[in-house]
């Protein structure tokens, strides 16, 4: 479409450029700025544009553009709103929906914007009425309809207004009455509260009295009687009648019309079809309630002017007073016109480019407008969020048939993909202990054990009176929050369940389950040590990738090869994970371009293979829908522009973030739909109600109200003393119109982490395994440093490899202190003087890498034949944990202030484990800082004038660093 300056109104020059609502009133057949603080304000006999701009997590900005028409704007004002919206797209590249919005039948998109609502005053511009001078208090009467948004209508101050279907609000003077129909539903009461509060605040200052009326009950309560006193008394309240307005006309039959010169002709087809559609015409699509206007990429805009035109005439027809007009541009369709189609492909050919946006950012730049929000923005890099506490408790299940069994420490993180396995992750909250309860099924597992695994989960969440946040994930579509719980995390091919060798079996395949002595190939993933994966895949060379490492292992020959696209960290997870697939051996590092022919000859000769990074993802922007399940089907309605206020306790709500989904569950829903959570999770997966392709094997989170965690609320502003609150919604909302704020209730105490292996709960906060910070605000740093390393090295086997990690094992809390030989002073002293140097300056970046943390879980039964068993805890394991240990001392401590000035002094003999008369009441963990000064550099062969010269601080660094040794 061609873009001239003409085509331009100078009001909308600038428009569009950052995120938020922008409206513009017609006056004299001009779209005239309405200031920000009339917002919301829409006058009867006035027309209006209204741009909604929201910038998406793409970096991209996306358009909607309304007109609203006052039910007594002129015919000509109407006219001249709906032109200027065309003209407003244009000035905005031409890809923007354009929706028309008549007063009393707005979409709940439009109203969304404004909520909780709009009520229109009398008066207008252009249309020669005045507007409604403030004057003293009138009593109105209004109807609310609507349990999403609220469409409010002024009615007549009359008992003949009421009726038993809808709910009234009665503003007088001095209070506000809702009368609530009997047969409206709690959750319209509840919405209809929310025009109360808007009502109070608007015309009484926030200061007025607020009564709730029943109907149905009479003159017994004085509130009731007060309101029926102001209709001239009680009397029978009327039947509903229905009027023109209340006809719906779904049954409508689809209509299909090119224009051409202005008119509209039907379209002869036995059905709908995208091919039916001409790049160089525009089309109205009759469906009713809804009329689209399909404007074609290559039509100009006076044809556009034109269909829009014969939309206008086309509704203006008898009963049609609820009918929308919305017009969309070709590439650019919304989602309820496609699926007016039979068939619309996920992709079109149409040339789709920037040329429109360029062409009017050009013509803006030369009058000095910024034009940097009409043309794209390049998507924001953003780092992968936890939004969950990492230093929780973790417990693995392997599930076999109807069973579940418990996996030791050492196995909980590895997994194979023709299993199924429940995990338990309990980690704190803000008051209370929070639980995650998930499945995870691999692509091989069979659907016996897939049914069985849930069976088992859901039990455990019932058990737990549906408490946890219960999850289900399928391999290769895993979040982030599953990584970040797992750590290192390894899938290896084939199963050690009795589903898995059942089902090889009778289907005659081979069994592929991973054995140490054979072949296998390991891709490397992740994006630290404490987001890792290994993940086995074919043996062969088209496997690789240029933007992963990988490990190739054949029984003891090892081989680590890194693609061209890798990094230094890439590489360093090669390390982490070696120590945990083949530990204690010697490998063979390969670079892209320069591999040895043994390696290709284990990969059945050289082949092609992809060599392009694949980009993870951008999020996407969430979208809302409130669920109804009957029967089998699934119904859903989008909510726009959602807040936490509009999930309701009595209903199911579906938050699609894409990437995966949560079903969030109200207190006061029944048993029987909390069982079928995730059977409405798996529907809305199956209908793809946005039609965005959706995978069968997308995340599914179930929330249960009062217990949201904060990867669920970080898509809202989350207030959790609303979540927490008791009665229905519509009580909720009356308590919090009444009083001002959400009423404190009580907390939850925490809890008491349940163990189903038959052991003890968790140790507390300051004693778990995992080493990480959870605030977003501290930088953890989790390598060694250049003098750790050499300090180490003289405790460590000189003839073992230098590991990265120590084997897996499960670490002693509090180890136990060791007293050094006298011969191995000199080497200690060496080492202690590395270390303290260390103190001076910054470490080298990536040298050798710290050991990992590993999670405590409580032992469980031996290891199933032919699963990886746990490392010995022989000797050196035993100091590896020892120095790991010490790792970790180090890593709690930093950043702190370490004074210890003021602590008892006590002679070594009675500091030590094996005393006769041991110290009580110590910190066991920084038994150094109780010795003196002259003890400590005696036992750890210190100069004297070394150690004096140090600072108090770094003294007792360095004892809390030497304590274990």
């Amino acid at each position: 479409m061609a873009v001239s300056m003409r085509d331009l109104d100078p009001a909308f020059q600038g428009a569009g450029q950052k995120a938020g609502l922008e409206i513009w009133r017609i006056e004299n057949f001009h779209p005239v700025p309405v200031p920000k603080s009339s917002y919301g304000k829409f006058f009867v006999g006035d027309s209006y544009v209204v741009l909604k701009t929201t910038s998406l997590k793409s970096g991209a900005l996306r358009h909607e553009i309304h007109y609203w028409l006052g039910k007594d704007t002129s015919q000509d004002e109407a006219g001249c709103a709906a032109i200027k919206t065309i003209e407003l797209d244009a000035a905005l590249g031409g890809r923007a929906v354009q929706y028309r919005e008549v007063q009393g039948h707005e979409t709940e998109k439009f109203l969304s914007y404004f909520k909780p609502c709009i009520i229109p005053q009398e008066g207008g511009v252009a249309s020669g009425f005045k507007h409604a001078e403030a004057e003293e208090h009138q009593t109105r009467l209004f109807v609310c309809k609507g349990k999403r948004v609220v469409h409010v209508k002024e009615v007549p101050f009359a008992r003949s207004s009421l009726n038993h279907d809808d709910i009234f609000v009665l503003d007088t003077e001095s209070k506000i009455f809702q009368f609530n129909g009997s047969n409206s539903s709690i959750q319209e009461r509840a919405k209809a509260l929310e025009v109360v509060q808007y009502i109070k605040d608007t015309y009484h200052d926030g200061k007025c009295e607020v009564a709730a009326i029943e109907d149905g009950k009479l003159m017994a309560d004085a509130e009731t009687g007060e309101f029926w006193g102001l209709f001239g008394g009680f009397a029978p309240l009327p039947r509903k009648t229905s009027t023109d307005e209340d006809k719906i006309a779904d049954s409508h039959s689809t209509k299909l019309f090119r224009v051409e010169k202005g008119q509209a002709k039907p379209v002869d087809a036995d059905s709908l079809t995208r091919e039916l559609l001409d790049t160089n015409k525009c089309y109205i699509l009759d469906c009713g309630l809804e009329v689209f206007v399909w404007m074609g990429r290559n039509t100009s805009l006076d044809e556009r002017k034109a269909a829009s035109g014969a939309a206008e005439e086309l509704v203006h027809g008898a009963n049609r007073p609820k009918s929308h007009i919305i017009r969309v541009i070709e590439g650019f369709e919304t989602v309820m016109f496609r699926s007016k189609f039979e068939s619309w492909p996920q992709t079109t050919d149409v040339a789709v480019s920037e040329d429109g946006r360029g062409k009017v950012a050009a013509l803006l730049r030369r009058q000095g407008v910024n034009v940097k929000g009409l043309l794209k923005a390049a998507p924001p890099k953003e780092e992968p969020q936890l939004y969950i506490d990492v230093t929780g408790h973790l417990q693995v299940w392997h599930v076999d048939g109807q069973e579940k069994i418990l996996l030791q420490a050492s196995d909980q993180s590895k997994f194979y993909s023709g299993d199924c396995y429940i995990f338990q992750y309990s980690y704190p909250g803000d008051d209370k202990e929070e639980y995650l309860i998930g499945t995870w099924f691999g692509k091989k597992s069979v659907e016996e054990e897939r049914a069985s695994a849930i069976s088992l989960a859901s039990k455990m969440v019932e058990s737990l009176k549906f408490l946890p946040c219960q999850a289900c994930f399928y391999e290769g579509n895993e979040p982030i929050q599953f990584f970040i719980i797992m750590q290192s995390f390894i899938v290896f091919k084939g199963g050690l369940s009795t589903g898995y060798k059942t089902c090889i079996v009778e289907k005659e395949l081979p069994d592929e389950t991973y054995r140490e002595d054979g072949l296998a190939l390991f891709r490397v993933q992740g994006s630290g040590p404490d987001n890792m994966q290994a993940i086995q895949v074919e043996p062969v060379a088209s496997s690789l990738n240029s933007a992963h490492c990988y490990i190739l292992h054949n029984d003891s020959t090892i081989f680590t090869w890194s693609g061209n696209l890798t990094t230094n960290d890439d590489q360093e997870l090669v390390e982490r994970l070696l120590d945990l697939i083949k530990p204690n051996l010697q490998t063979k590092p390969q670079k892209e371009g320069s591999e040895s022919e043994q390696f290709w000859e284990l990969l059945g000769g050289k082949t092609e293979y992809p060599s392009q990074k694949v980009a993870r993802e951008a999020e996407r922007d969430p979208h809302l829908f409130s669920c109804t399940f009957l029967k089998g089907n699934l119904k859903v309605v989008e909510i726009y522009n959602f807040t936490q206020d509009d999930l309701m306790t009595e209903d199911i709500f579906i938050l699609d973030c894409h990437s995966d989904i949560f079903v969030w569950v109200g207190q006061q829903v029944d048993s029987k739909s909390k069982t079928h959570a995730l059977t409405i999770g798996e529907k809305f997966l199956e209908s793809d109600f946005l039609l965005e392709k959706l995978s069968h094997e997308t995340p599914i989170y179930i929330v249960m109200e009062g217990n949201e965690p904060p990867f669920f609320t970080r898509f809202f502003e989350w207030d959790s003393a609303k979540s927490a609150m008791h009665g229905n919604s519509f009580q909720r909302k009356l308590a919090i119109v009444k009083h001002g704020v959400a009423p404190i209730v009580d907390k939850p105490k925490r809890r008491t982490p349940v163990s189903y292996g038959g052991r003890s709960s968790v140790p507390e906060k300051s004693q778990r395994s995992r080493s990480m910070s959870f605030s977003p605000d501290r930088v953890r740093v989790r390598g060694r440093s250049p003098a750790f390393n050499a300090l180490a090295a003289n405790f460590e086997n000189p003839n073992a490899r230098n590991l990265s990690t120590p084997p897996p094992v499960v670490r002693k809390i509090y180890p136990r202190s060791v007293t050094p030989d006298s011969g191995k002073l000199a080497s200690k002293s060496a080492a202690i003087e590395a270390l303290t140097a260390s103190f001076e300056q910054p470490p080298p970046a990536r040298q050798v890498i710290m050991p990992r943390s590993v999670k405590v879980s409580p032992e469980g039964p031996k290891s199933t034949p032919g699963k990886l068993t746990p490392e010995s805890n022989n000797k050196e394991n035993s100091m590896s944990t020892r120095i790991e240990s010490l790792t970790i001392q180090e890593d709690v401590k930093e950043g702190e202030a370490e004074d210890e000035e003021g602590l008892p002094i006590f002679p070594y003999e009675r500091l030590t484990t094996n005393s006769t008369d041991p110290v009580t009441e110590i910190d066991v963990t920084k038994r150094e800082t109780y010795l003196s000064a002259t003890e400590f550099r005696e036992k750890f062969g210190m100069a004297k004038d070394a150690f004096n010269k140090m600072p108090k601080w770094k003294q007792n660094k360095l004892k809390m660093a030497l304590h274990l040794f």
